[in-house]
């Protein structure tokens, strides 16, 4: 299966994304084997840099560092498949500015919540940023009626333990991007998060 040919913006809605960097994974994965979904917030605005880009990809770079961190031993994005994590994010074009309207995440969780159903064996989410725990929080109030994770900084809340659906929900800061390597606080952050979901699936 691969999620890019199932998960398509057909229309392009969104007024304030770039859509030269849209991005749905290309990766050929067995759905089955996916047991934690990572969702971070935005595509960069160089494909080159996207996690499945070919080659070395930025993204991807400090991703494996944050596995890494968390005392996986991987490589490779294939390696971190390999332990039932799959990554996409929340919303599938880049970013034209900081901060996402609520518009462009609303129209982008359509496509989300298409994603998430072709993984039929998730124990865990990872939601790395506040994009992704907002998106996620709004899809399971429209399917369950409530939300995983309460308000609140990250920081703060991360430590309590959150389900929805009897899955385990992570509220995480992003591993991609340079930030990542400067806020070496949520650095640690994810890497502790990262080992917390690990350890959950008995990894």
């Amino acid at each position: 299966m691969r999620p890019s040919d199932t998960i398509n913006c057909l229309s392009f809605p969104c007024s304030d994304i770039d859509k030269n960097s849209y991005a749905v994974p290309p990766v050929e994965i067995k759905a089955e084997g996916i047991r934690v979904l990572m969702i971070t917030e935005a595509p960069p605005k160089d494909k080159a840099d996207y996690y499945y880009a070919p080659g070395n990809p930025f993204y991807l770079q400090t991703t494996i560092q944050a596995f890494k961190d968390a005392g996986a031993d991987v490589s490779s994005m294939q390696d971190i498949i390999d332990l039932g994590f799959y990554i996409t994010t929340a919303v599938k074009c880049g970013k034209t500015q900081y901060a996402i309207p609520l518009e462009t995440m609303q129209n982008c969780s359509r496509l989300l919540e298409q994603e998430i159903a072709l993984f039929p064996n998730i124990k865990a989410f990872m939601l790395m940023g506040d994009v992704a725990i907002k998106m996620m929080n709004d899809i399971w109030k429209k399917q369950t009626g409530k939300k995983a994770i309460p308000p609140g900084a990250t920081y703060k809340i991360r430590s309590k333990e959150y389900f929805i659906k009897d899955n385990r929900v992570f509220p995480s800061y992003t591993p991609a991007g340079k930030n990542f390597l400067i806020e070496k606080a949520k650095r640690k952050m994810v890497a502790e998060d990262i080992r917390e979901a690990l350890k959950y699936l008995k990894l």
